[in-house]
């Protein structure tokens, strides 16, 4: 009989260091499993292999969690905007618990059922109906018996709480991640306000993931931890941030950026700098690190590796890789050998290699977001004329 594994709270409560996992949509929508613009996870019940696949991967890297994929998967989001599948929200989150505890057995990984943001609440559809939605999936979740549950990539802390406090009568531990930075949710609200809120709903756990670079992120966090300690209340901190670098970011996100989501790679982060955001993370006492879309196994085999003195373990991931680059040491290129040391690479100014780039863009900010009637959503697929709006409404914010 396979050893009982020390559930999420009961590890940070221990000041144990949690690796997430990565970026699944955008990792398989590079593979050609996933539909970039819908950004659904129907891959989990049309090719089960590429997900199971990339789990692994990301447990080899040394990921303590294998979250389901499940990221857009309710049936409001799997219908918007002419998304007309075969198959249904609790097809596909039934198929990715399924896979996600698969690959969990395999190490030392809990799994963990995720819910998101809803286009029903951008539409304004009322509490009761955005509550239902999540208590859909928070079914299936309970029916396979997850080990925790998470609810992230919310814009606003309102819906947030709403999911949080559904996710609750499960009797599980919760965590809540807002996709915001320094300047707060879409509302206004600010980071430290936003934790507050999501601690008072019963959040265990509280953070942020994606829409932001990973020291943006980790900033956001501190003032999430500020204001949870001012306001007398206790609890743990995760990071899962985007590997893009977003310094020209408003509040929106990478989403603002002119290069979403088909020209972003410039903005990669290395590994190196993937080490020196797991160090930071930590140092302002986050112990649930991981990441969101850009995120590849490689990256999260580089936060393993920066904290491996704090777990005590290597990821197996590791064992080809060499630690700080000491395969280099075989190289056939004498000065590719002398780059095989921790120094080199800490130093190192990566060239974009691209003459004419900007070093920064203009983020596209249309300064919209719930109750606006720009985001009221729709099943129907989008008419030549509503594509004629919004390419007018591109060209006049482009030049005002």
């Amino acid at each position: 009989m396979a050893p009982v594994k020390k559930g999420i709270l009961e590890r940070l409560n221990a000041g144990e260091v949690v690796i997430g996992d990565g970026g699944f949509v955008f990792a398989l929508e590079k593979r050609g499993y996933v539909k970039a613009g819908p950004w659904t996870p129907e891959a989990t019940v049309q090719y089960p292999d590429a997900v199971r696949q990339l789990h692994r991967e990301f447990l080899r890297a040394g990921s303590n969690v294998m979250q389901t994929f499940t990221f857009y998967a309710s049936d409001d989001k799997l219908e918007n905007r002419g998304n007309n599948l075969k198959v249904t929200g609790a097809q596909i989150n039934e198929a990715a618990c399924d896979l996600a505890r698969e690959v969990a057995n395999e190490g030392d990984a809990l799994v963990a059922g995720g819910v998101s943001q809803t286009p029903s609440y951008l539409s304004c559809k009322s509490e009761t109906e955005v509550r239902a939605i999540f208590k859909k999936q928070l079914d299936v979740f309970v029916r396979k018996n997850v080990d925790f549950l998470i609810a992230e990539y919310f814009e606003h802390v309102e819906e947030a709480e709403w999911a949080v406090q559904v996710l609750k009568t499960s009797g599980k531990p919760v965590a809540a991640s807002l996709c915001i930075g320094p300047k707060g949710d879409m509302h206004g609200v600010s980071p430290g306000e936003c934790a507050v809120r999501l601690v008072k709903a019963g959040a265990q756990i509280v953070g942020v993931n994606c829409h932001f670079d990973p020291m943006t992120c980790v900033e956001t966090v501190k003032l999430m931890k500020e204001g949870v300690e001012k306001a007398g209340l206790k609890a743990h901190y995760m990071v899962q941030p985007l590997a893009f670098h977003t310094p020209d970011c408003n509040r929106q996100g990478f989403i603002d950026l002119p290069e979403f989501p088909f020209a972003l790679e410039p903005r990669i982060l290395t590994r190196w700098d993937m080490h020196k955001y797991a160090r930071e993370a930590y140092k302002v006492g986050i112990r649930f690190i991981g990441g969101c879309c850009g995120f590849e196994p490689y990256h999260i085999r580089a936060l393993a590796e920066e904290l491996a003195p704090e777990r005590g373990i290597i990821p197996a991931g590791s064992e080809k890789h060499g630690m700080w680059g000491s395969g280099l040491e075989m190289h056939t290129k004498p000065w590719v050998r002398a780059r095989s040391r921790r120094e080199y690479w800490e130093k190192i100014l990566p060239a974009s290699g691209r003459p004419k780039s900007a070093s920064m863009s203009t983020p596209e900010g249309w300064g919209v977001t719930k109750g606006d009637a720009e985001l009221l959503q729709h099943k129907e697929a989008t008419t030549s004329q509503e594509m004629k709006h919004v390419l007018e409404v591109q060209k006049s914010k482009s030049t005002a």
